[in-house]
C-alpha cells in the first residue's frame, strides 16, 4: 500500500476524491466518513508498554475513510484504496487466518475485536486516502486503525469511549497483526490537540495536554529506510521485561520499569543480561526525560527541551540501538543548520523517520539545507516535512 504525497492543507480536496472515488467504485454515495491523525512521538521511547509516560503529538497527516453498509444477504466486505487502486474483499464468517504483511489485517483485526465484544459490524463498502507516510515511524497503522474503527463503530450503530477504542486498537496488532504494540500510538491519534502536545500516563491510562512554545516547529525527516517493527520490536519489549524479572517477585517488587530508579537499576545490573540491562537504561531515561521536559515546556525553556531531545537520541544509539546511520546523519546535519533547537528519532525506530524541534522562521531554509546534504551523502532524497500539531481522529459525517 502507498499514498500519493498531498498536502495535509488540501483536506478539502482529499475528501472530495475521497467520495468521488466511493462512488466510482461502488456506484453509491458513502453514508460515513472519518478522519485519523497520525502521531509523532516526541519524547518517551518506548515507555508506553513499561507503564510509563510519553509527550507526543496528533500531526496534520491523516487517513480518511469513506464507507457504507452493503443491504442484501451477503457477508463479504469491499475495500479500496485509492491511493494506488487495490482492493481486498473478506467474508466476516471467515476471519480466522490473517494473511501476513497485508494491510487489510488491520481491518479485519479491528472487525474480530468488535465481535469479541458481542458487537456485530455489517457487510460494507468502503474507500481510503491518507497522507501519513508508511513505514517511517509517524503510525500509518494508528491512523488507519482509527479512521476505520470510527467508520465501523458507526455502521454498527454502537459508540465506545477513546481508551476502549484504543484497547481494541492495541489488541488488533497484537493478536492478529502479530506486533505487541503498546497505546501510544491510538492514545495520540485519538486525543491529539491543536498548538498541543499529548502527555499520556500508560499507568492511569490519563490523558493531559501541554502546550507547544509559539516560534517553534517540527520539522520531520523520512530517511527512508523502511522498518517493519514486528521482530526488532518484541525484542526490545521482551529485554524490558527480563530486566523486570531481575528484581523478583512479591509486593514490594517493581510491578513495571516505571518503578525502577537508575539508581536500582544499578543495583540490580548484575542479575541481568547485558543487554536487558542497556535497554532498561533507555526507557527509564526516558521516563526521566518526559517529566524533566514538561518542566521545561511550562518554563518555556526550549534550550533545555532540545538538549533533552539530544539525549534522547544518544540513548537510543548506545543503549536501545534502535537508531540508524542515516537517522544519525540527518540529526548530525541538522545540529549545524541555524534554527536547531534538538532532535531524535521518533517512533519505533530501526529507520524511519527523526523529528527536528526548529525555530518557525528558518524552517525552510533548514528544510532545503536537511535535503540536499543527506542526499549528497546517500544518494537518496529524503522526504523532509513540516509537521503541525492537529486534532484527534473524528466521525466527519
Amino acid at each position: 500500500m502507498t499514498m500519493p504525497h498531498l498536502s495535509p492543507e488540501r483536506d478539502a480536496d482529499l475528501l472530495q476524491k475521497l467520495q468521488q472515488g466511493f462512488e466510482h467504485c461502488f456506484a453509491k454515495a458513502p453514508e460515513v466518513l472519518s478522519r485519523a491523525p497520525g502521531r509523532l512521538e516526541i519524547l518517551g521511547n518506548h515507555t508506553d508498554y513499561n507503564q510509563g509516560c510519553v509527550l507526543s503529538m496528533a500531526v496534520n497527516r491523516a487517513m480518511h475513510v469513506a464507507a457504507a453498509p452493503i443491504t442484501g444477504s451477503t457477508t463479504v466486505c469491499h475495500i479500496v484504496d485509492l491511493a494506488n487502486g487495490s482492493r481486498r474483499q473478506f467474508d466476516l464468517l471467515e476471519l480466522q487466518d490473517p494473511q501476513p504483511g497485508d494491510w487489510c489485517n488491520y481491518i479485519k483485526g479491528l472487525i474480530v475485536e468488535l465481535q469479541n465484544r458481542g458487537i456485530q459490524v455489517p457487510p460494507f463498502e468502503a474507500t481510503m486516502l491518507g497522507t501519513v507516510p508508511l513505514s517511517a515511524g509517524m503510525s500509518s497503522s494508528a491512523a488507519l486503525e482509527m479512521g476505520m474503527l470510527l467508520a465501523l463503530l458507526k455502521m454498527a450503530g454502537t459508540e465506545l469511549d477513546w481508551l476502549e477504542m484504543a484497547k481494541i486498537g492495541q489488541s488488533c496488532e497484537n493478536n492478529y497483526v502479530g506486533a505487541n504494540t503498546g497505546l501510544l500510538d491510538q492514545f495520540s491519534s485519538l486525543k491529539g490537540k491543536k498548538n498541543n502536545l499529548i502527555h499520556s500516563d500508560f499507568r492511569s491510562m490519563q490523558v493531559k495536554h501541554v502546550p507547544i512554545p509559539a516560534g517553534t516547529i517540527f520539522v520531520v525527516a523520512n530517511s527512508m529506510v523502511k522498518h517493519d517493527l514486528s521482530k526488532e520490536y518484541n525484542e526490545r519489549r521482551q529485554a524490558c521485561e527480563t530486566a523486570l524479572q531481575a528484581f523478583g517477585e512479591g509486593k514490594d517488587a517493581p510491578k513495571a520499569l516505571r518503578d525502577v530508579s537508575m539508581k536500582e537499576l544499578e543495583m540490580f545490573r548484575h542479575k541481568m543480561p547485558d543487554t536487558a540491562y542497556l535497554r532498561a537504561k533507555h526507557v527509564i531515561g526516558e521516563m526521566e526525560r518526559v517529566e524533566l521536559a514538561c518542566r521545561a515546556l511550562h518554563e518555556n525553556n526550549l534550550h533545555e527541551f532540545g538538549k533533552l531531545m539530544q539525549e534522547s537520541q544518544k540513548s537510543s544509539q548506545k543503549y536501545f540501538e534502535n537508531s540508524c546511520t542515516e537517522i544519525d546523519a540527518l540529526i548530525e546535519i541538522g545540529a549545524e543548520l541555524p534554527g536547531y533547537l534538538g532532535a531524535r528519532l521518533s517512533g519505533g525506530g530501526f529507520g524511519g523517520i527523526c523529528l527536528h524541534l526548529v525555530e518557525k522562521d528558518y524552517a525552510q531554509q533548514y528544510i532545503n539545507r536537511l535535503t540536499d546534504k543527506y542526499q549528497s551523502k546517500f544518494g537518496i532524497k529524503p522526504d523532509v516535512m513540516l509537521c503541525q500539531s492537529d486534532d484527534g481522529a473524528t466521525l466527519i459525517a
